[in-house]
C-alpha cells in the first residue's frame, strides 16, 4: 500500500474550526453515541433474556443491533478527538480499516434490512407456513450470508481505492475516511473506480430496495384486506419503521456515493454522511423500543427481576451484617 502512494498518513476534516462549536459537536456526536450503545446494549440483552422474543424477526433485530454498535464505533470515537482535541492525523492504514469497516458494517445491515423485509413479508403474506419457511437455521444462514457478503464488498472496495496513488494534498474533506473524498485527492485516473462504485450500489443498494419495496407492496395489499383497523393498525406498526430506516439509510449513502465526486460539495457531504453513518444505528433503538409493544413488555420485565434481585441481595446482606 505505502509503495503506490506518496501520502504516508491523511488528515481528517471537522465541522468547524471555531472552539465552541467543536465542543458542541463533540457534545453532540458523544451523545448520541453513548444513546445508541445504550439502546442498542437494552435491546441484545432484552431478546437474549426473554424467550418469548427468541423468533425470527427478534432474531434479525438482535444482529441488527450488534451490528448498529460496530458501525457507529468505527466513526464517532474518532470523530470526536477530531473535535475536541484538533487531532486530525490518521495513518494510511488506519484509514484502509476505517473505509473496510465502514463498508462491512453498512453493507451488512443493509442485507439484514433486507432479510428483515422477506420476514415481515412471510409473517403476514404466509402465516401459516411461516414457521416452515423461516426456520432457525434459515435465519441463521440468512446471517452468515449478510456477513460474508459484506465481507467481500467492503474488500474489493478497499483494495480498490487504496490500488490508486495518493500525491496530491492528504486533507481529506469528511471527519471519516470515505472512498468519494479520497477519490479527489488521487492524482490517477478515478473513472473506473467512480464507475464500479455506481455499479455495485446499484446492484446492491437498487437491488435490496427493490426487493424490500416489492415485499411491502405485497405485505401492504394483504393488510388492507385485513377486516379489523386493529389488525391493520398492528400490521403497519411493525413494517412503516422498518421502510423509514431503508429510506434514510438508503437515501443518505445513494446522495453520498451515487453522484460524480468532482460534483459534490464538502460540506453537504459532511452533513449527509451523517445520516447514513450515525442517524439509523441512533433511531434503530428508539424505533423498535417505543414502537414495539413486546419489546417494551420485556424491559419492564427485566427491569422486575432486577430489582427484586437487588431487594433481596440487600437484604440478605442486612441479615448477614
Amino acid at each position: 500500500m505505502l509503495n503506490s502512494t506518496t501520502v504516508t498518513e491523511f488528515l481528517l476534516t471537522g465541522f468547524s474550526d471555531v472552539w465552541e462549536l467543536r465542543v458542541l459537536h463533540t457534545m453532540l456526536f458523544l451523545l448520541m453515541y453513548l444513546a445508541t450503545l445504550t439502546g442498542n446494549l437494552l435491546i441484545v440483552t432484552v431478546i437474549t433474556v426473554d424467550q418469548r422474543l427468541h423468533t425470527p424477526m427478534y432474531f434479525f433485530i438482535l444482529n441488527l443491533s450488534l451490528w448498529d454498535m460496530c458501525y457507529i464505533s468505527v466513526t464517532v470515537p474518532k470523530a470526536c478527538v477530531i473535535f475536541i482535541q484538533n487531532n486530525r492525523v490518521i495513518s494510511v492504514a488506519g484509514c484502509a480499516a476505517q473505509i473496510f469497516l465502514v463498508f462491512l458494517c453498512a453493507s451488512a445491515e443493509l442485507l439484514l434490512l433486507t432479510f428483515m423485509a422477506r420476514d415481515r413479508y412471510v409473517a403476514i403474506c404466509q402465516p401459516l407456513h411461516y414457521h416452515v419457511i423461516m426456520t432457525p437455521r434459515v435465519c441463521v444462514q440468512m446471517t452468515l450470508a449478510s456477513v460474508l457478503c459484506g465481507l467481500v464488498y467492503a474488500g474489493v472496495h478497499t483494495g480498490n481505492t487504496f490500488h490508486l496513488s495518493f500525491c496530491r494534498s492528504n486533507v481529506v474533506h469528511q471527519f471519516f475516511c470515505d472512498i468519494p473524498s479520497l477519490l479527489k485527492l488521487s492524482c490517477s485516473d478515478t473513472l473506473t473506480n467512480e464507475i464500479f462504485i455506481f455499479a455495485s450500489a446499484m446492484l446492491v443498494g437498487g437491488g435490496s430496495f427493490s426487493f424490500i419495496t416489492k415485499s411491502y407492496i405485497h405485505i401492504f395489499s394483504t393488510v388492507l384486506k385485513f377486516p379489523t383497523r386493529g389488525e391493520q393498525r398492528k400490521a403497519f406498526s411493525t413494517c412503516i419503521p422498518h421502510i423509514l430506516i431503508v429510506i434514510i439509510f438508503l437515501g443518505s449513502g445513494a446522495a453520498v456515493h451515487v453522484k460524480p465526486t468532482s460534483k459534490s460539495p464538502q460540506v453537504q457531504d459532511m452533513v449527509i454522511s451523517v445520516f447514513y453513518s450515525i442517524v439509523p444505528p441512533f433511531l434503530n433503538p428508539v424505533i423498535y423500543t417505543l414502537r414495539n409493544k413486546q419489546i417494551r413488555e420485556a424491559i419492564r420485565q427485566v427491569k422486575r427481576r432486577t430489582l427484586t434481585s437487588f431487594r433481596k441481595t440487600i437484604i440478605v446482606s442486612t441479615h448477614s451484617y
